[in-house]
């Protein structure tokens, strides 16, 4: 098998049999195969199916009933479960043109390169499939964040949001990505050192169906690059910063309805320590869940020490105001600002700690997950 061509899908029934046949057409004279890895909750696995048995390659579907990872999830299992070491990633929706993963192909058998990219801003490329007027200049501008987060390892990628590019799997560690959900050619490029190459294409308009794209997508794709370029860290403390705030917020109105400063210190740490724990549960610790203690056990651990640090906190924040005559806000964002690298090493190395330590030192274990967790993946 030369090349495998996996095809992520959700709802995306009435486009199955066209994009069959013009990839089909396609490829002839390549030895290659279709995958889709499907999510779907409605009949594209049975239409994927209809439309193999008159299919002039071989094509085959994966159903996951427990989506892992979104579609980022899906390209890594195609890759899994792929024949061929060469695959071509595309969308299912025909907007990615069959008729250019030969060209693809070609330029991969050049030898010079590992990855592919189809872009939409190269030569002659386009993205007049979109939409509309503003949704090109989101795609623009989103562009322009992610090339200015990852200079150094984007430098040769004038697209890295495309959805339509092929790698060699040999040269990526597939273990080594860790798809957070749609953009898995950013995840590729930001945590492996590949070397790179683009052809154009033309972007075209969705075939059947309505685009999956919406404001709740956008904001998963903020997370997902803060995630990539600054870590588990960045994560943990824009929301210890959003806690902050809350409870600085919630000390200020409690204070001016005539409550004494210590007693709202307490309740505004109590809410956000709450708060807190659901909100990094979701959103900084989530892959890490399965390997550590039950939840009621992690809840149990970061109670503890969040309030066993607010005793300790709450009397200096009481000494920086009658020694030291500080404003009771200021003296709370101090404190509140040398916590959070306490408590971002505590909830790495102990309340979401695996549970079986392994054979290394534990000296060792600190530093390395502290540099995992704290820089990981970064740009080098």
């Amino acid at each position: 098998m030369q090349l495998s061509i996996v095809v992520p899908t959700y709802n995306e029934s009435p486009n199955v049999a066209e994009l069959v046949r013009r990839v089909g057409l396609a490829v002839q004279g390549i030895d290659a195969e279709m995958i889709f890895v499907d999510d779907s909750t409605d009949d594209t696995p049975d239409e994927v199916r209809r439309a193999a048995v008159t299919a002039t390659l071989p094509v085959r579907v994966i159903h996951r009933e427990d989506p892992v990872g979104g579609l980022g999830g899906a390209v890594i299992e195609g890759f899994a479960a792929a024949e061929s070491d060469v695959c071509v990633v595309m969308d299912g929706d025909l907007q990615h043109p069959p008729a250019d993963i030969p060209e693809l192909y070609r330029r991969y058998r050049a030898g010079d390169v590992d990855l592919v990219v189809a872009s939409r801003y190269t030569d002659d490329g386009s993205a007049q499939g979109l939409a509309d007027r503003s949704r090109v200049m989101v795609s623009r501008l989103s562009t322009a964040l992610t090339r200015a987060m990852f200079p150094i390892r984007l430098k040769a990628v004038s697209d890295p949001m495309t959805g339509f590019f092929l790698i060699d799997r040999r040269a990526v560690d597939l273990e080594g990505v860790k798809p957070r959900g749609f953009k898995i050619l950013l995840e590729i490029l930001a945590r492996q050192s590949v070397r790179v190459a683009e052809i154009p294409f033309r972007f075209a308009e969705r075939h059947a169906g309505e685009s999956k794209a919406s404001f709740r997508q956008g904001l998963h794709f903020l997370r997902q690059l803060t995630a990539l370029r600054f870590g588990k860290m960045s994560l943990f403390a824009i929301i210890g910063g959003l806690g902050a705030l809350a409870n600085l917020a919630i000390m200020w109105g409690l204070t001016h309805l005539g409550m004494n400063y210590l007693v709202a210190a307490v309740i505004g740490a109590e809410v956000t320590i709450l708060a807190n724990f659901a909100l990094q549960e979701r959103f900084v610790f989530q892959d890490m869940k399965g390997e550590a203690s039950g939840v009621w056990s992690r809840f149990a651990k970061s109670f503890a020490f969040n309030n066993a640090e607010a005793v300790i906190r709450i009397p200096i924040i009481a000494l920086l105001v009658n020694t030291w005559h500080l404003s009771s806000v200021i003296a709370a964002a101090i404190t509140l600002a040398v916590a959070f690298v306490v408590r971002f090493m505590f909830h790495s190395l102990v309340v979401y700690a695996p549970r079986t330590a392994g054979k290394r030192s534990l000296a060792r274990e600190v530093v390395d997950e502290l540099d995992a967790q704290a820089v990981s993946p970064g740009e080098l």
